[in-house]
């Protein structure tokens, strides 16, 4: 081993990539961990009591609280949110506003997701009439904030690819919470299986093992060719006799 002389390139190209590499399977475990307790929470929160919209709004961590709601949904104004896929189908998600009759605030209801699969047709769906008494969840993306971004087109159901409440409320000029809420299985809803996370931690933690295993495999590598280059030397330097 004091013969060990991988050369000058492979030894830069080990210490560029090597903490690089490690780095990325320690991240990956990161967010595999983040994921678990963001299930964890969503979860526990999600087989919780509801709350009602009064205490939504003075929460500190609305995310993932079951929230009961009794009011009316506004049939004029729905927004479809685009390019939501289930099965491999393409579709839309409804979002209307919905009044709350206890707390007098509005909220943006999503009903869940409808298959669009003639984008020449505008989607089908009908609106509860009367007071109606609900179970929902609220959804805040990780790291990023809820928001709604409108098409220029002024018609109703609005198409749009991102969501943001208060420019809605603002724009309706009516009071509101700058939240999305996910309803709950019931007459209201419509296809409501969302995912809490796009990628679940067993996925991270397979990337990991990924950029694990390359690092290990540059590593040996590295020796490899230190040794086979050390003993190339040796028999270089050894005396030969005629």
């Amino acid at each position: 081993m004091s013969a060990f002389r991988p050369g000058l390139v492979p030894t830069l190209v080990v210490l560029a990539l090597l903490p690089v590499l490690v780095g990325l399977g320690f991240w990956q475990l990161a967010r595999g961990e983040e994921k678990r307790q963001l299930l964890a929470a969503a979860e526990a929160k999600q087989l919780a009591v509801p709350v009602s919209v009064e205490t939504l709004r003075e929460h500190p961590e609305p995310a993932f609280l079951r929230v009961q709601l009794r009011g009316h949904f506004d049939a004029r104004h729905s927004v479809l949110l685009d390019s939501r896929i289930r099965d491999g189908k393409a579709g839309v998600e409804l979002l209307q506003p919905f009044l709350d009759g206890a707390s007098g605030l509005w909220l943006l209801v999503n009903r869940g997701w409808l298959p669009w699969p003639d984008r020449r047709e505008a989607p089908a769906f009908t609106t509860p009439d009367g007071e109606q008494v609900l179970s929902a969840w609220t959804y805040v993306p990780p790291g990023t904030g809820f928001e709604l971004k409108h098409t220029a087109d002024n018609a109703w159901p609005q198409l749009v690819n991102q969501v943001d409440a208060a420019a809605l409320w603002q724009r309706l000029d009516r009071e509101g919470l700058s939240l999305e809420l996910r309803l709950e299985s019931g007459p209201a809803a419509y296809r409501v299986d969302w995912p809490v996370v796009a990628m679940g931690p067993e996925k991270h933690i397979g990337y990991a093992v990924q950029w694990f295993a390359l690092a290990i495999a540059l590593l040996g590598l590295f020796i490899f060719l230190g040794l086979r280059k050390a003993r190339e030397n040796n028999n270089d330097s050894e005396p030969r006799h005629a």
